[in-house]
């Protein structure tokens, strides 16, 4: 789609305003009439996509799934061009209502993955047949649908997360209910009647995406295990993952991550510090593939902390790191289980509130607060999701590299290395096998956020797709036509 998103100094003034109105605005208010109501008649045309149960859910999914059968190839585009125009022209508004309603992350990137997703999330150009033509006949390889897919959304990224699977997943011909996590439930609903009633009033299909409006486990659960739903789709944290693994049904997960940043001495150390803050400060860190733990080399680390304060990081004492560590990280579990989790008070908020907590002033506009820890710091093995990064220092880039293996967990997720050194990019590769590696960039390049390739907020690293595209929703059918609609050799043809 050809739609630009507006350029940053567009997305700054509206945020500014944005923010001046919901200093005086009351809550926004709850999700739409129709949440809750009863379902009216046989057909639940007009419901929007919201419903009360997951059955009510699954079964509109699947009266939509068969007209979206019907509408061919044409209809899937027509429906995924409606939610990519609602993602990019009511972005600010759907933003602001995700910002207010989670109250973790900045607006301005809640607007701005809207747009994006919106814009450049793949669609049915990905479904392409392939033929094979010989002696014997013609076979077509063709990507199918699975039918109803179920899909859990975390509240990082609530109605992005959507925005971005239902392009997908209708592209490749399927309809998806959704159970979002509770706290970014009325914004996905809102997201979801509107992409609903758009597509209903130009096409006549209601209900490709369903969403369950009071989500809970036990309606997750009912997700996973309900015989109507032919695939699942998680994006979220360890336990929802660990869920759908276990679940007797495909899934295809998108999991946690961990992701390191190792720094060697051939670096550019002002180009790095920029692609660092670029890619641990969007949305307040919250992104899975963002930049969670660095790893310098000793010949360079006091250079590379320098550069970080040029780019505009604030960095930390040893003090204020430990103030900081001891009310941002607290202790889950129990027994062998106990493990260091960020504290939610803390997490998604901005670099001045986690700079304030350390004991520190801010700045204003600041982007990430930072600081040396050592290597058992809780922040190195924590998938914090803030702005505050724990750069460690290192005898040389193979310890750096051990500790980024070590720190990553074999999530095998994302890892990002700065560095000029060819071999140094290969062992580090090889050693974490992970499905994003970013050389030279921040890690947003990797999805394709000023670098190449396509964009999706779906990274299914635990079940081996990757990043999704339609065709992660798709299986092969193969159809062959024997002896039949080949090219005759000239003896042949004379027989």
């Amino acid at each position: 789609m050809a739609t630009a998103t507006p350029s940053c100094p567009d997305i700054a003034a509206i945020v500014r305003q944005v923010i001046a109105e919901l200093r005086t605005a009351p809550p926004p208010a709850a999700a739409p009439a129709a949440v809750g109501g009863p379902v009216a008649g046989p057909s639940s045309a007009g419901r929007h996509g919201i419903f009360t149960s997951v059955d009510e859910a699954v079964s509109a999914a699947t009266e939509a799934f068969h007209q979206l059968e019907r509408s061919g190839i044409a209809g899937r585009k027509k429906a995924i061009e409606h939610i990519r125009r609602i993602s990019i022209d009511d972005a600010v508004e759907l933003g602001t209502m995700e910002f207010h309603e989670t109250r973790i992350g900045r607006l301005e990137h809640k607007i701005e993955k809207l747009q994006t997703l919106g814009a450049r999330s793949p669609g049915v150009e990905f479904i392409t047949s392939e033929v094979f033509s010989g002696d014997h006949g013609l076979a077509v390889i063709e990507h199918a649908p699975f039918g109803v897919i179920g899909a859990i959304t975390p509240v990082t990224h609530s109605l992005p997360t959507i925005t971005g699977n239902a392009v997908s997943m209708i592209a490749g011909g399927n309809t998806v209910v959704v159970n979002p996590h509770p706290s970014g439930k009325k914004v996905a609903a809102e997201g979801v009647r509107r992409f609903n009633a758009a597509i209903h009033r130009d096409i006549g299909i209601d209900n490709l995406v369903c969403l369950v409006a009071e989500p809970t486990l036990d309606t997750a659960a009912a997700l996973f295990n309900h015989r109507g739903v032919k695939l699942i789709c998680v994006t979220g944290g360890p336990a929802v993952a660990k869920a759908a693994l276990q679940s007797s049904k495909r899934a295809i997960v998108a999991g946690p991550g961990n992701p390191p940043v190792v720094v060697d001495q051939t670096a550019d150390l002002d180009r790095a510090a920029r692609s660092i803050i670029q890619g641990a400060a969007y949305d307040n860190n919250l992104l899975c593939i963002a930049e969670k733990q660095v790893f310098v080399v000793a010949e360079v680390f006091d250079k590379m902390l320098a550069a970080m304060e040029r780019a505009g990081a604030l960095r930390l004492t040893g003090a204020q790191v430990d103030a900081l560590t001891a009310k941002a990280i607290v202790m889950a579990g129990e027994g062998a289980h106990r493990h260091p989790v960020p504290c939610k008070d803390l997490l998604g908020q901005d670099a001045a509130v986690l700079a304030r907590a350390a004991g520190a002033n801010p700045r204003e506009g600041l982007e990430l607060v930072f600081g040396e820890t050592a290597p058992d710091n809780p922040f190195v093995p924590t998938e914090q999701m803030m702005p505050f990064l724990p750069f460690v220092r290192c005898r040389d880039v193979d310890e750096a590299i051990h500790r980024a293996h070590e720190s990553e967990h074999g999530f095998r997720h994302t890892a990002i290395i700065h560095s000029h050194d060819v071999r140094a990019m290969t062992k580090m590769g090889r050693l974490l096998d992970t499905t994003l590696f970013v050389k030279n960039g921040p890690s947003v390049a990797g999805l394709g956020l000023g670098g190449e390739g396509y964009l999706s907020f779906s990274i299914a690293t635990p079940t081996g797709e990757g990043v999704t595209t339609p065709l992660t929703f798709t299986r092969q059918r193969r159809c062959t036509l024997v002896d039949d609609l080949r090219i005759l050799g000239s003896a042949e043809a004379l027989t």
